[in-house]
C-alpha cells in the first residue's frame, strides 16, 4: 500500500453512483457490466484519484445484499414483524417526527434505482456456513483487473460484524461460534482477493452503528465485549494475508439524519486499532464526528499504519471547498504524520448522493488533497 510521500493520496469508501439511474444496473441490467466497470473506472482517474476500484458495480452496488447467494448454511426467511433494525434505536426514538417526515418523503437517502435497498431479505443459518460464491467473486475480480490493473486498486468485502446483523443464527449453539463461521467462510473472499494482488478492503459498518440500536441498552463494557469478540473473529479470518494488503472501514451508517446517538469513535479506536489491517477508514467530515480528529492528539497511531479519515461527507448535499479538505488533511497530518494520511470519503456515495454532487465532492477532494500537499511542503 502507498504512502503519502510525494502528494497526499486520494481513495474513496468504494461504492459510486451507478451510470444512469433508470437503466443498466439500476434496474438489474448486467449486460453491459464490463463496459460500466470500465468507464466507472476511468472516470475516477480521470478525477483524479489514486486508489480506485470498481465502483462496487460488479457486486451490484450494495455491500450487503451481494452475500445473499455466496454462502451455504441459510434458508430465506420470512421478514420478522416490526419494524427492521435499520429502523429501530434511540435517534429514531428521539426524533421520531423527523424520521416519519424524511421516511414518507424519500429524503433518508437518495434513492435511484436499485443501488440502495428499501428492504432486506432475511436469511436465517439453519446449517453449517460456508462460502459457495466462487464464481461470482471470480467474476468480480476478473472484471476489476481487466479494468483497472492491480497497481493502486482495491476490491471491497464484508465483515461477519455486519453480515449477521439479516442472519439471525438458528444453527450454531451461540453467537461467538456463529460469528466465527461466518469468518471462517469470509476467509474465502478475503484471501481470493488478496492473492488476485489487489488491496482488500473490509467494510464494518454495523460494528459500530449497532450501538443506537442495542449498545446503549447493553452498557459500553458489554458492547465493548461484543464488538471485540467479533474483531477477533475477523482478525482469524485475516490471519494468512499480509496486513499491508487490507484497509478496514467502519462508520455509523449513511442514512440523511441526526445521528445524534452515535457512539463516540474515542469509546472504540483501541479496538479497531486491533483489526489485522494497515489501513483505517473513518468518519471525519460529517458534523457529527468532524471533532473526532482530537482523538489521534491522545492516541498514537501504531508504527506503520495509515489512517484515511473522511475528508468530504456524503451527509450533506453541500460541496466542501477544496480550503476546507486541506485544512481537514493538515490537522489529520499534524497528529498522524503527512506520510501516514490518504484523502478519503466518510462513506459510499452510490445510493446516498445525487451522481453530480457526488463526482463534485471527488473533485474536491482531490483539489483539497493537492492544497494540503502543497501546504505540508510534499513535492511531486
Amino acid at each position: 500500500m502507498q504512502r503519502s510521500v510525494s502528494k497526499i493520496l486520494t481513495t474513496h469508501v468504494g461504492s459510486l453512483p451507478f451510470l444512469s439511474p433508470d437503466q443498466g444496473l439500476a434496474v438489474g441490467d448486467e449486460s453491459h457490466l464490463a463496459d460500466d466497470v470500465a468507464a466507472i473506472v476511468v472516470r475516477q482517474r480521470e478525477t483524479g484519484i489514486d486508489i480506485v476500484n470498481e465502483g462496487e458495480f460488479a457486486k451490484g452496488g450494495d455491500w450487503l445484499r451481494y452475500m445473499q447467494t455466496r454462502f451455504g448454511g441459510f434458508t430465506d426467511i420470512d421478514v420478522p414483524q416490526g419494524k427492521p433494525l435499520i429502523e429501530q434505536g434511540k435517534d429514531r426514538e428521539e426524533f421520531a417526527d423527523f424520521y416519519k417526515y424524511a421516511s414518507e418523503r424519500g429524503m433518508l437517502f437518495y434513492t435511484p434505482g436499485a443501488q440502495m435497498a428499501k428492504k432486506r431479505p432475511v436469511q436465517a443459518c439453519t446449517g453449517p456456513v460456508s462460502y459457495i460464491g466462487q464464481a461470482a467473486l471470480k467474476k468480480e475480480i476478473d472484471l476489476t483487473i481487466a479494468a483497472a490493473g492491480k497497481e493502486n486498486v482495491f476490491l471491497t468485502s464484508t465483515a461477519a460484524a455486519s453480515l449477521e446483523v439479516y442472519r439471525p443464527n438458528r444453527y450454531y449453539k451461540n453467537d461467538e461460534e456463529y460469528v466465527f463461521a461466518l469468518s471462517e467462510a469470509m476467509r474465502v473472499e478475503y484471501e481470493a482477493i488478496a492473492a488476485a494482488g489487489v488491496i482488500l478492503q473490509v467494510d464494518d459498518a454495523w460494528l459500530p452503528a449497532l450501538w443506537d440500536r442495542i449498545g446503549i441498552d447493553m452498557g459500553l463494557k458489554a458492547f465493548r465485549a461484543r464488538s471485540e469478540m467479533r474483531i477477533d473473529a475477523l482478525n482469524h479470518s485475516l490471519r494468512n494475508i499480509p496486513e499491508d494488503r487490507v484497509r478496514y472501514h467502519l462508520c455509523w451508517g449513511s442514512w440523511h439524519g441526526p445521528h445524534a446517538f452515535d457512539l463516540e469513535l474515542d469509546h472504540i479506536v483501541d479496538l479497531a486499532l486491533k483489526v489485522k489491517a494497515q489501513a483505517y477508514l473513518i468518519e471525519g467530515a460529517n458534523a457529527r464526528h468532524e471533532h473526532e480528529v482530537a482523538v489521534w492528539e491522545k492516541v498514537k497511531l501504531p508504527p506503520g499504519k495509515i489512517l484515511i479519515p473522511g475528508v468530504v461527507t456524503h451527509s450533506t448535499d453541500v460541496v466542501e471547498h477544496p480550503e476546507l479538505v486541506s485544512q481537514r488533511l493538515q490537522r489529520y497530518a499534524r497528529f498522524v504524520g503527512t506520510e501516514n494520511v490518504i484523502a478519503g470519503t466518510d462513506c459510499g456515495f452510490g445510493g446516498r448522493s445525487h451522481p453530480q454532487i457526488a463526482w463534485a465532492k471527488l473533485r474536491s477532494l482531490v483539489e483539497g488533497a493537492a492544497l494540503a500537499g502543497k501546504a505540508l511542503r510534499l513535492h511531486s
